[in-house]
């Protein structure tokens, strides 16, 4: 039986984040680490401080400036890949298999802007495309595969997923649309929701607050944006899980809190 423990989260620019990240890598030690909107090119990408931490095995998608994802492990890997969604040319996901034949799949869904309307706004447009696409490589995908995704998929989906569905739901991230479309994605694979698993509905449970709100632990104004999804073949290899709320309170923190998954393969 091997342990993995694998952490996700949205950096928000790793190159701004270092002392964060070591503080991260060095208290709670993952085997695998997934990143997303990284704002690096490849070959600036900071390797030398995951490499310290043992995390020597790198899968990278990175552009200039915008989006950016990476997956950095202690176990080696058998091959990666990058898929052009919506072929837009941009770095939203890197796809990892292991030697062990599990299949992990790092994304960064676009947020979408301000506005719900496909017509009205291209950057919406863009992210319903995004999902459909996402829906149609989910649905074939092998029912007994060994597949987990990970990110930032900027849909907080139930209602206990944000901090008030009355005051969100015409809000980017919680729209009925919106949550529609990643309810397909979820169903093509037939994909088990691990961070619910956990913390089963209706209890609140949130991954991202705003920077706008100087208190936010009070507040507490959250959204669940950050998910952690199996197969369902591995769904009895999830053991635990837990968001890292205390991260969003470091020094020159993310809006994001990292999530953390402890498996058992």
């Amino acid at each position: 039986m091997t342990k993995i423990r694998l952490i996700t989260w949205n950096i928000n620019s790793v190159r701004a984040r270092l002392n964060i990240i070591d503080h991260l890598l060095a208290e709670y030690k993952p085997d695998i680490l997934c990143l997303q909107e990284t704002k690096v090119q490849d070959h600036m990408f900071p390797k030398d401080v995951f490499d310290k931490h043992g995390l020597t095995h790198h899968a990278l998608a990175g552009q200039k400036s915008y989006h950016g994802v990476a997956t950095l492990s202690k176990l080696p890997l058998a091959s990666s890949e990058r898929i052009n969604w919506c072929d837009k040319g941009d770095a939203r996901h890197v796809g990892t298999e292991f030697e062990n034949g599990l299949k992990l799949h790092n994304f960064y869904v676009p947020a979408g802007s301000d506005v719900p309307d496909v017509a009205l706004n291209d950057k919406f447009a863009h992210k319903m495309d995004f999902l459909s696409e996402m829906t149609n490589w989910s649905h074939e995908l092998p029912e007994d595969g060994k597949h987990i995704i990970v990110g930032d998929l900027n849909i907080a989906p139930l209602e206990s997923d944000v901090w008030s569905h009355k005051q969100l739901i015409k809000v980017v991230s919680h729209t009925p649309g919106e949550c529609e479309a990643l309810n397909s994605v979820q169903e093509a694979h037939n994909w088990f929701d691990v961070m619910r698993h956990f913390v089963p509905e209706p209890e609140q449970l949130y991954s991202w607050w705003s920077y706008r709100s100087k208190n936010w632990r009070v507040s507490n104004k959250g959204r669940r944006l950050d998910h952690v999804w199996c197969s369902q073949s591995l769904k009895d290899k999830m053991k635990s899980m837990k968001v890292l709320e205390d991260a969003r309170g470091w020094e020159k923190p993310s809006d994001h809190a990292p999530v953390m998954v402890d498996i058992e393969l």
